[in-house]
């Protein structure tokens, strides 16, 4: 079982400490996403260690199809494969599930699906998601769901979410069976399960309900920032989070924003992640604590400073806008890796400032400062 400590408290906030097989995680926490055993935009492992990276999350179904999660096990699994030494999260590729609607079939045994890349049949179901992730021998592995629209009908998203839960249980009996096993590599794998239900208030809280007393690692929000709106996603987390067990991590899944996380954290959620720092730091869109500012822009062509005064990323300590710029500009390379390194840092700084307000029992105050500084207007 995993080992979780709730050191402080401000209002719903917590201030905790996960300590697993692979090194202590200090939540709150963002996992610096790298779907493919890599963070896009030519960002490596010794980049992480620099830039304050606790966790990072790879993706079971990318890594099932290249370069085949049997092959990383053969390698010595995804830590020795990747060359990180800290925590890893794998999630369980039921995501893929709901983006891949159109090429997909859910049935009671698992999903039949087929391969974005060359289209030949896949089949993935609890089981085949738990023994993909215990190959890849990561830190938690998440359990094996749906994830249906958040705007299904009620009648479609009780059975999804009551075939959810009867997955989860296959999927807790066979990470049992295979952390037993003599060849796997982590015996020690934690499992996460997932709470789903869309915005209903009632299928959410009676999922976690019966969730929490499966006695779990721990406990993911699953199905938002799908594309309600965000006051639904804080209305539902208000709604759902008191239900799932407070002696255990809480991981809101996909997201999002800095606003996003500052908010969720004041509802009591200390695991996230998401594609946006990186996504945005590859088209020139870079975090500044005065808000986000797009480098394309002509105005930053001779400005020789920082793109933000005061950082201590490998960007900011040797770079300037104008340089940045320009590398964007010319299609080089580098100038993606310079701005996704900006703003995972960005994002990993803001944690630590997070976790240090808790503990000093000034987390309101710190959220309502972040955000009016942050939702200033583009910077001249």
């Amino acid at each position: 079982m995993s080992d979780y400590e709730v050191l402080k408290t401000d209002g719903k906030a917590k201030r905790a400490r996960l300590k697993t097989v692979h090194g202590t995680i200090e939540t709150p926490v963002f996992m610096n996403v790298g779907t493919i055993a890599a963070i896009k935009g030519a960002v490596a492992t010794t980049d992480l260690q620099e830039i304050h990276t606790q966790v990072e999350l790879s993706n079971t179904y990318h890594l099932h199809l290249r370069p085949g999660d049997k092959i990383v096990k053969e390698l010595g699994g995804l830590h020795k494969f990747m060359n990180w030494d800290k925590p890893i999260l794998t999630d369980s590729g039921g995501f893929q599930v709901f983006s891949l609607a159109k090429m997909r079939k859910i049935k009671e045994e698992g999903v039949y699906f087929n391969s974005h890349i060359d289209g030949r049949k896949i089949f993935m179901g609890p089981e085949e998601s738990i023994q993909i992730q215990s190959n890849l021998a990561s830190t938690i592995a998440m359990a094996f769901d749906e994830c249906p629209p958040s705007l299904s009908d009620e009648r479609y998203m009780r059975e999804s979410v009551e075939r959810t839960t009867r997955w989860l249980k296959r999927c807790k009996d066979e990470m049992e069976r295979l952390n037993s096993l003599e060849d796997t590599i982590n015996k020690h794998q934690l499992l996460f399960g997932i709470n789903q239900g869309g915005i209903n208030k009632d299928i959410r809280i009676e999922h976690a309900q019966q969730i929490a007393e499966m006695d779990l690692d721990g406990y993911a929000v699953g199905g938002l920032a799908v594309g309600e709106k965000t006051e639904d996603m804080y209305e539902t987390l208000d709604n759902v989070v008191p239900y799932l067990p407070q002696n255990k991590p809480t991981y809101l899944m996909g997201v999002g924003t800095p606003a996003n996380i500052l908010e969720a954290v004041d509802r009591g959620v200390d695991f996230f992640d998401c594609v946006y720092p990186s996504r945005n730091g590859r088209h020139g869109n870079v975090y500044t604590n005065h808000g986000k500012i797009n480098l394309f822009n002509k105005k930053y062509e001779l400005d020789s400073r920082p793109i933000e005064e005061g950082c201590n990323c490998p960007t900011c300590r040797n770079y300037s806008r104008a340089y940045v710029r320009h590398l964007l500009k010319a299609k080089e390379m580098l100038g993606m890796r310079l701005c996704v390194l900006h703003n995972l840092y960005f994002y990993n700084i803001m944690m630590d400032e997070i976790r240090q307000a808790i503990e000093q029992g000034r987390y309101k105050e710190y959220k309502i400062k972040k955000l009016q500084t942050m939702n200033n207007v583009e910077e001249l």
